[in-house]
């Protein structure tokens, strides 16, 4: 898959591409079924499909200082659309002057001077322009102007609930991480770098590894969780910890892994943790010793529950 920042970046002589738009942080159940129509639509044509977003997220550019949590990484969501046969992915620079960008300019140079678009595939619900003008109807005008089709797909629901990055957020908030799992189609992933933390925990015979996370990473309420661990690509199980040690006093939010029966030194490497169920919430206990005993409970429930 081709990886493109700015139009500039898309090659000279590019032909025609069916295109599908939007932010698609998460990936999510919703993104994958309009992904892959743009993908079916372009394979019908016999053309690339392009998948455009943008960076930063709309909202902080938009309203700054809103920028909602984030669901996926610009890598992890590369990575999630090439394996849904995405061609080429697309990230905008999310400009103040985009911002201002009308629909009709929008359409006509990102989508067809630069793109060429034969097909646009979008949610029935995608708005774009300067301040949301443009709606499915518009774009559907542009396109028989331009010479374009425009397909606006109905969104995704299961039991009245609609699958939406915004209805994920609010999941994951709660630590809701299975009813997360389920509108993703996978364990939601929080992705940093290992650090030093405080080595409590190999003091206690749980040596964790601590994560530094981007800015705006949507982490699970606090609580202990079963979870996988991965680096280099092994998945290794392990019980993860997200809050402040209230035990010990802490006042900085904290993610932490305990990866089980493994004695590594992983400090400096960029690693994953997949939530897959949520053991309990943060907790303040009386001592050391009753801590001790429920983290040997926790590690006894994550084996059960990853071992399903």
């Amino acid at each position: 898959m081709q990886r493109w920042r700015g139009l500039e970046a898309v090659p000279t002589g590019w032909g025609r591409s069916v295109v599908t738009v939007g932010v698609f942080d998460g990936v999510h159940r919703g993104h994958q079924r309009l992904i892959g129509r743009a993908v079916e639509r372009a394979g019908q044509r016999g053309l690339p499909a392009v998948l455009v977003t943008f960076d930063p997220h709309p909202a902080e550019v938009v309203r700054p200082g809103s920028h909602p949590a984030r669901l996926t990484t610009l890598p992890r969501r590369a990575e999630l659309v090439s394996a849904l046969g995405v061609d080429a992915f697309c990230v905008l620079p999310f400009t103040p002057e985009l911002a201002r960008t009308e629909p009709a300019e929008f359409a006509h140079e990102v989508l067809v001077e630069r793109l060429h678009a034969a097909d646009v595939v979008v949610g029935r619900n995608f708005t774009f322009g300067h301040k949301a003008a443009g709606d499915v109807a518009l774009l559907t005008r542009l396109g028989q102007r331009f010479g374009f089709g425009v397909e606006g797909l109905e969104l995704i629901t299961d039991d009245g609930i609609t699958f939406s990055s915004t209805y994920i957020r609010a999941c994951i908030d709660a630590g809701d991480v299975d009813a997360a799992a389920a509108a993703l189609g996978r364990p939601h992933r929080v992705e940093g770098v290992v650090v030093h933390g405080d080595r409590r925990g190999r003091e206690l015979g749980f040596p964790t590894a601590n994560l530094a996370t981007a800015p705006f990473t949507a982490l699970p309420a606090d609580g202990v969780y079963a979870g996988l661990f991965e680096i280099k690509d092994r998945a290794l199980p392990a019980a993860i910890s997200v809050g402040t040690n209230p035990t010990f006093s802490g006042k900085v939010r904290t993610v932490e892994a305990y990866v089980l029966d493994v004695d590594e030194d992983f400090y400096g490497f960029e690693v994953a943790l997949d939530f897959v169920h949520r053991l309990r919430g943060q907790e303040r206990f009386t001592d050391v010793t009753a801590l001790v005993e429920q983290m040997h409970r926790d590690v006894a429930r994550t084996r059960e529950l990853l071992a399903r």
